[in-house]
């Protein structure tokens, strides 16, 4: 009897403190609305755009967090979040100090053309660039939606240092095979992260560095090594068409300067060096359009090789892609040229060789993704038709490179317009 009043005591002293604690942190905790107001402004504050939520409220059970719910900017398109759960550090609370131990984010849209603004605001790594002030986000169906409307669903992880440096993160394209996700890991306390990347079978793993230059401006640069990417897959993984199938490899190097993460991202430069094997032209059959002069291309093209220089350059405009150097090998055909593609523009021309370097017809490709033209060059058209006459087969050939040749030297066409060069440095 002695021993069970002894547990009777104990459980009533123990539901006791549990009660005490759970009021004291009922006064101690601001409240809703308190909150709701001071989230509002930081949040404005550090954004630099309103910012309107839905519902906000604590939960104490099993651990205290508080729950956001239909928060969106005032912008066009908004940046929406479904729902937001932080978990508060409470020593942190208890201290006065805003600091959370984790986030989960469930359901947001993150367009690119609003996340711009953003960099307006003071920022928040600002706030104390000492502290921690969260150790873990987590989140789930977040969906980037670039300039032109496509999106692109993500989950993953991220552990944080102080000053919002990624100690460790996973990023994740969910549903989609083969797997393609990121890892970074940070080496030590250094602004350097080791990369692991997965993507259309293959990897490209490497390493990114962050330079505080003069003034606080930062520099990233990085370098990347594609190995067996099949690369309609690896661009099917963020729901784009490709115009080529086959295994790529290659050696990628990244340049970007601005004064926010933000404004690293709107200027990266990447510059790739890539090889390609048993390869397919997809949509373009480069035989047929040689026969007609670029009047029938439909079908497909299987080629030996691929090999160039592939350069990417974010701009406020978009992206540009450079191809220079490019050079094909499909049977008794070789073709080589350059190409840019901006706006879902394409800007092209090919020559496509039967004797490597010797006899060969000139092609541009270009106009919108939607609409793509293959031209001749009227000279070539004309040319052909002379070789014709005279040498049937093989002069149709001759006559279209000699026929381009001389259209360009009398009628030049003009210089299609050069991609932006990278704002600093050199690759």
């Amino acid at each position: 009897m002695q021993v069970r009043n002894k547990w009777m005591v104990a459980g009533g002293v123990l539901l006791a403190l549990l009660v005490g604690g759970w009021l004291a942190l009922l006064l101690l905790l601001p409240s809703d609305e308190e909150l709701a107001a001071k989230a509002s402004a930081e949040l404005q504050a550090r954004l630099g755009v309103p910012v309107a939520v839905g519902s906000l409220g604590w939960r104490l059970f099993p651990v205290p967090a508080v729950v956001l719910q239909d928060v969106a900017t005032r912008q066009t398109p908004p940046i929406t979040i479904k729902k937001l759960t932080v978990h508060p550090s409470l020593p942190a609370l208890l201290d006065g100090r805003l600091q959370f131990d984790r986030a989960d984010l469930d359901g947001a849209a993150l367009p690119q053309l609003s996340l711009r603004a953003l960099d307006k605001g003071t920022g928040l790594a600002q706030a104390n660039p000492d502290a921690t002030l969260l150790e873990r986000l987590v989140f789930r169906d977040v969906t980037w939606i670039s300039r032109r409307g496509m999106a692109v669903v993500f989950e993953g992880e991220v552990d944080f240092d102080p000053a919002w440096r990624p100690r460790e993160a996973h990023l994740r394209r969910p549903g989609v095979s083969p797997v393609t996700d990121l890892r970074l890991t940070r080496q030590g306390q250094e602004d350097r992260w080791t990369t692991q990347i997965r993507i259309g079978g293959g990897t490209a793993d490497g390493e990114v560095e962050i330079k505080t230059r003069d003034k606080g401006r930062l520099r990233l640069e990085g370098t990347l090594k594609p190995q067996g990417v099949e690369v309609a897959s690896a661009m099917a993984a963020f729901n784009r068409r490709s115009v080529i199938s086959g295994e790529a490899s290659g050696d990628t190097s990244l340049l970007a300067d601005g004064n926010t993460v933000g404004e690293l991202a709107q200027t990266l430069h990447t510059k790739t060096l890539f090889s390609m094997r048993r390869a397919t032209l997809l949509r373009f059959d480069l035989d047929k359009a040689v026969r007609s002069l670029g009047r029938d291309y439909a079908g497909q093209t299987p080629l030996d090789s691929v090999n160039g220089q592939m350069d990417t350059q974010n701009t406020p405009q978009g992206m540009v892609v450079t191809y220079t150097g490019v050079k094909a090998t499909s049977g008794v055909l070789t073709a080589s040229g350059q190409a840019r593609i901006a706006n879902r523009q394409i800007e092209s021309e090919f020559a496509v060789d039967l004797v490597d370097g010797v006899i060969g017809v000139p092609l541009k490709v270009s106009g919108p993704f939607e609409d793509v033209k293959v031209s001749a060059p009227a000279g070539a058209v004309a040319g052909a038709a002379v070789g014709t006459a005279v040498l049937p087969g093989i002069g149709t050939a001759i006559g279209a490179r000699i026929g381009a040749t001389l259209g360009k030297i009398f009628s030049p066409d003009p210089d299609p317009p050069k991609p932006a060069p990278a704002r600093s440095g050199k690759l």
